[in-house]
């Protein structure tokens, strides 16, 4: 028999909706998502970001009520990114370690609201609180010091586990940091908190609307590349995960994502861990300017995105368009 046209034809299982249904290879639903939030100080503020659109910072009490909103769609996670006031950040950032800042506050206020209904994830990188913007601390030229900041970074990972942080996100790419906040989070008693280790993080382009979203991108002196990857290195990018899985990690990230998918998907491919993308500011602002000019279909951008990522091998994704995107599926 033969096995080509017409006895196979391809095109028998799309013609009906029920058909395409019944063969997709994979699905993406509210459960994959992580949504990113801002958090700023004061009391029933919604400061929009102008870069971001349809993306504003919340105060503490109003990231709580976005966090219901989070759980009522199925979203299983929500991302806190804290925009720190100018006069607490400083050049060591110690503001970091306060067991009272803003991430602090936000942590216990989600999780007062929403118990364990709603898994916390926290960025864990100094660059929300320092005057220079680096994610780390700085010699006198300038150099981004690995050691000494992920001596920082540990108590910073204490502190947010204290106040009840379900997920450890270190996105500073500080050599060795996994290892030193595993062992400091086992040692404290904190043996069920996560690390999702931002493992593959590139030096990209595609974050600016971020760095304003956390008051950063005006104070940052110099660039992020002496941690942040090269762009062009794929081969780097397994060796840095197999580092972070060998340290303790979790679950490791690929950051930014759309650009990075061959990334995604040969870490899968090697270590078969949870892998998630996290899709940044500048590719969710692309897709708002391409809505804006007309270019495409919100709903339709936003969900083929996404399951671009669970095809790569995603094992979700972190996005500003998650509850829209989650709203979408329980339509």
């Amino acid at each position: 028999m033969s096995a080509g046209y017409p006895n196979i034809r391809l095109r028998r299982t799309r013609v009906t909706a029920w058909s395409r249904a019944l063969h997709r290879e994979v699905l993406v639903t509210p459960a994959d998502l992580i949504w990113p939030l801002f958090v700023t100080e004061g009391h029933g503020i919604e400061d929009p970001i102008g870069s971001l659109p349809g993306v504003s910072r919340w105060s503490v009490d109003l990231v709580a009520e976005r966090a219901r909103e989070a759980a009522a769609a199925g979203i299983p996670c929500v991302a806190l990114f804290p925009n720190t006031q100018p006069e607490r950040r400083s050049e060591d950032g110690v503001e970091a370690l306060n067991p009272d800042n803003l991430m602090c506050r936000a942590i216990k206020a989600i999780k007062d609201a929403c118990g364990e209904s709603l898994g916390v994830l926290t960025d864990v990188a100094l660059d929300p609180y320092t005057s220079h913007g680096q994610d780390g601390l700085i010699d006198g030229e300038g150099y981004v010091l690995n050691d000494a900041t992920v001596d920082v970074l540990v108590g910073q990972s204490l502190n947010q586990a204290a106040a009840g942080a379900d997920i450890i996100a270190p996105s500073d790419m500080m050599d060795g940091r996994i290892c030193a906040i595993r062992d400091a989070l086992e040692g404290s008693g904190h043996i069920n908190v996560q690390i999702m280790a931002y493992a593959a993080k590139y030096a990209s382009a595609f974050y600016g609307p971020f760095r304003d979203a956390v008051g950063s991108r005006g104070l940052l002196k110099g660039n992020k590349k002496t941690y942040q990857m090269d762009p062009g290195n794929a081969e780097e990018a397994l060796r840095e995960v197999e580092l972070d899985i060998a340290e303790g990690a979790d679950s490791v990230m690929v950051k930014p994502g759309l650009p990075y998918l061959d990334i995604a998907l040969r870490v899968k491919e090697a270590f078969q861990v949870p892998v998630f993308a996290y899709q940044v500011s500048g590719e969710y602002s692309m897709i708002e300017a391409a809505v804006a000019a007309g270019a495409g279909d919100r709903d339709a951008l936003v969900l083929e995105t996404l399951l671009a990522f669970k095809r790569a091998g995603c094992s979700g994704v972190l996005t500003y368009h998650a509850l829209h995107a989650a709203r979408l599926m329980g339509a």
